[in-house]
């Protein structure tokens, strides 16, 4: 029933997850979540902190921000998939990772937190988003979930909180900037890289070529890890 997809040394640095379990149809743990569990432990979360992990996946950040001292942590999916997968992991990594189905809209009342950790689906593409895709199809500008949540932000944080979100740079690292900043939070880029197209990039290059996102060679994208304070 159950894939182990990452070995212990992809989910550096110490203190994050050592085996994290995918079921079948989660979106799989790539580099933009080893980039974000990074920040994570990078970031300074206080003991104790409430936490909330949207689009959480496999729950690797929910179980990343409880490793680095969270006192709680909800794991946010539409895919009940996901769910299960998140709540497995909470499990076997004995953290403190709670579970509960839904997306930006659905967790607006939830608040405030003291910490917001997204890896939100920001694929570009030119076709509807289908259950199946929606772990990573976001629109033809791949900010469907993007604009959503950056506006939005403000609300889910208490002062002194903070925001981590990673994306690709082809859904416009500036707009979230815009947004974020327009919502009176403090924010920037604060982790990035360049890596090469997995299969869902390669798949889609002709539309971002045409769409103006890559330039005719290009065959890897810069993943950027954003913060967002709401200063006290």
């Amino acid at each position: 029933m159950t894939t182990m997809d990452l070995t212990p040394d992809e989910l550096e640095p110490e203190g994050l997850p050592t085996a994290v379990l995918r079921l079948p149809g989660v979106y799989r743990p790539q580099e933009d979540t080893r980039l974000l569990t990074r920040a994570i432990a990078a970031a300074g979360v206080r003991p104790g902190a409430r936490v909330l992990d949207l689009c959480t996946g496999t729950g690797a950040q929910a179980v990343a921000a409880a490793k680095a001292g969270a006192g709680s942590v909800t794991a946010v999916d539409l895919s009940r998939r996901a769910l299960a997968a998140a709540w497995l992991n909470g499990v076997l990594n004995r953290a403190p990772v709670r579970v509960r189905r839904g997306g930006v809209s659905s967790v607006l009342r939830s608040g405030p937190y003291d910490v917001v950790v997204a890896n939100p689906p920001y694929v570009p593409c030119p076709r509807p988003t289908t259950p199946s895709t929606r772990a990573w199809d976001a629109g033809p500008d791949g900010r469907a979930v993007l604009d959503e949540l950056c506006p939005a932000a403000a609300g889910l944080l208490r002062p002194g909180g903070f925001l981590l979100l990673v994306h690709s740079e082809v859904a416009d690292v500036p707009r979230s900037l815009s947004q974020l900043q327009a919502g009176g939070l403090r924010a920037e880029v604060v982790s990035r890289t360049r890596v090469p197209f997995g299969p869902v990039m390669r798949e889609r290059a002709p539309y971002l070529r045409e769409r103006g996102l890559l330039g005719p060679d290009e065959d890897t994208e810069v993943v950027t890890v954003l913060r967002a304070d709401r200063v006290a």
